[in-house]
């Protein structure tokens, strides 16, 4: 079911986790993409949109975890992705998380049930620009976190940097996170360099639809 926050965007809450639909301008673009058992509940979301799956022009991932990259493979999308460039090798397979941390042996466990998807990958820096989004690298809960920013939109897309619980947005915890002091950084850093936007949509939770980036910055007052 998908859950329409403002005008050309919607929301698909997938149980515990999130996964999003904007048009872009006319660039449909999925942000996330569930478990490997969502490929039917996204489909059906963006059916309820208005859409295909096929006519999905683009996918941005925010980060490399079983519960959001885990339906690409199943899902028949002709389009790109695009992913941080830390977690890139590990989406494509090249590369396995490291299991030296905690929250990597987490992701070599879970990774077995998540083959890498056949779509063109394409590796993303802090400050590049995909349609009307900006990328902001917010690196902590993994290695290549990325919160996708658009004005036009007046909307985060901020994965799993924050979580959503009881009204307020709380920082991505020490279990699921490589490293928590970049994590803080990151929450930091992102209220510092963002333009204000309405819309907060995280990966976990229930999206903020007005003010996001006020309640990211009272975040930021209580770390």
């Amino acid at each position: 079911m998908a859950t329409e926050l403002a005008d050309g965007l919607w929301w698909f809450e997938l149980g515990s986790v999130n996964a999003y639909l904007a048009d872009d301008d006319g660039e449909l673009t999925l942000i996330d993409a569930g478990t490997p058992f969502h490929s039917g509940d996204i489909a059906r979301g963006v059916s309820d949109a208005g859409y295909s799956i096929n006519d999905i022009d683009r996918v941005l991932v925010t980060h490399y975890d079983f519960d959001h990259v885990g339906a690409l493979s199943r899902l028949p999308i002709d389009a790109p992705v695009f992913v941080g460039k830390a977690d890139a090798p590990v989406l494509s397979g090249t590369e396995t998380p490291d299991w030296r941390n905690h929250k990597g042996a987490l992701q070599r466990v879970a990774g077995s049930l998540v083959p890498a998807p056949k779509n063109e990958l394409r590796p993303v820096e802090d400050d590049d620009e995909i349609g009307s989004f900006t990328a902001y690298a917010t690196p902590g809960h993994s290695p290549g976190h990325i919160v996708y920013v658009s004005d036009a939109l007046d909307v985060a897309f901020l994965g799993d940097l924050v979580q959503e619980s009881h009204g307020e947005l709380k920082a991505s915890s020490w279990i699921i996170s490589y490293d928590t002091d970049a994590v803080r950084d990151s929450v930091v850093s992102l209220a510092e360099r963002t333009p204000d936007f309405e819309v907060a949509a995280m990966g976990h939770g229930v999206p903020f639809i007005r003010n996001g980036s006020e309640r990211l910055g009272e975040l930021v007052e209580t770390l």
